[in-house]
């Protein structure tokens, strides 16, 4: 699959969520370069079903380089707080849900031995062998709703 331009329903999520964002704290919008990078990478969340950078630049072929999605996750000036709380607000508004109830799941996650480029490893239990391996506690928030889980 090609990724040369975000699907239009993330194009249009994106212009309403800069909307809101703007009118929610007036200059916190997201400049054109980063909603077409949050455009990149939602698209290819999409399609790859993963995050990760090297599938996407081998989706786009070439068109967008592991170095610079990178770069603008970890060194661009997004304001991902009030980005988190205008999405939340989005979905909660275009679902039409105004009361529920949020669940928490959390799994622990084993990892192999060598795990120094893994971020937010720790030694666990082994609850198989008794031991101790290397891994990580996903965990998932959920909403649950009467119309919508």
């Amino acid at each position: 699959m090609l990724m040369n331009a975000p699907a239009t329903f993330i194009q249009s999520y994106i212009d309403d969520l800069n909307d809101a964002l703007n009118q929610l704290k007036p200059g916190a919008a997201l400049t054109r370069i980063q909603a077409a990078w949050l455009g990149t990478c939602l698209t290819g969340i999409l399609l790859m079903n993963s995050v990760c950078w090297a599938k996407f630049e081998r989706a786009s072929l070439g068109d967008c380089k592991v170095a610079a999605l990178s770069w603008v996750f970890r060194k661009a000036s997004i304001p991902w707080d009030w980005l988190l709380r205008v999405s939340v607000v989005l979905i909660l508004k275009r679902y039409g849900i105004t009361e529920g109830v949020l669940a928490f799941d959390e799994s622990d996650r084993a990892r192999s031995k060598s795990t120094k480029r893994i971020y937010k490893v720790y030694k666990q239990k082994h609850k198989g062998s008794g031991g101790y391996v290397n891994g990580q506690t996903i965990v998932l928030l959920l909403l649950v709703t009467s119309s919508i889980r």
